[in-house]
């Protein structure tokens, strides 16, 4: 399955190191720690319901993607860079509450986006802050969208959101173009 094939990428792309500052990543550490005393994490397979996506769902202007829903609902994942962005963590717990918590954690950001068609799920890499986004206003029949990065000092300090660049056409479209990224470096 496609899910479960761009999750096991996730260790091609990332060093996936659960850092002591990174309470999400911690809380997915395995194993025994390296020989700088820090473990690694790993994505957990899990089996949420459906229905927990609601309360998300009540506070957006449109549902995610299908299969970003899949991904969520199937597993939890600290921060991981997939060298075309970041994907933001979707922390373990009972619901759903950490992964809305990391996407509006920025409230000016948050509310600029959602205003402007815009839902944040992503960052750009490395230390880029820029928001990584569905673009609802490019939503297809299947719900899929175009993933888009927009200009985080221009809704600062502007008041303005901005694209800077497509990431990919569609979340699909980033998953496997992240799969084939991963088994063919």
């Amino acid at each position: 399955m496609l899910v479960e094939r761009f999750v096991a990428s996730f260790e091609k792309l990332d060093e996936m190191t659960a850092w002591d500052h990174d309470t999400v990543a911690s809380q997915l550490a395995v194993g025994d720690a390296d020989q700088f005393g820090y473990k690694r994490w790993k994505p957990t397979s899990v089996d949420t319901r459906p229905e927990l996506l609601e309360p998300i769902y009540s506070k957006l202007p449109a549902r995610f993607p299908p299969l970003f829903e899949r991904l969520v609902l199937s597993y939890r994942w600290a921060q991981i860079d997939l060298q075309s962005c970041r994907l933001l963590a979707n922390p373990p717990g009972p619901d759903l509450n950490g992964l809305f918590e990391q996407m509006s954690r920025d409230a000016i950001l948050w509310g600029s986006l959602l205003r402007a068609g815009y839902i944040r799920f992503g960052m750009g890499t490395d230390v880029d802050y820029d928001p990584v986004c569905f673009d609802i206003s490019s939503r297809k029949k299947n719900r899929d969208c175009r993933i888009v990065k927009i200009d985080h000092e221009q809704i600062l300090c502007n008041d303005r959101v901005k694209v800077v660049g497509e990431i990919a056409p569609s979340f699909e479209h980033l998953v496997v173009r992240t799969i084939d990224q991963a088994n063919h470096p």
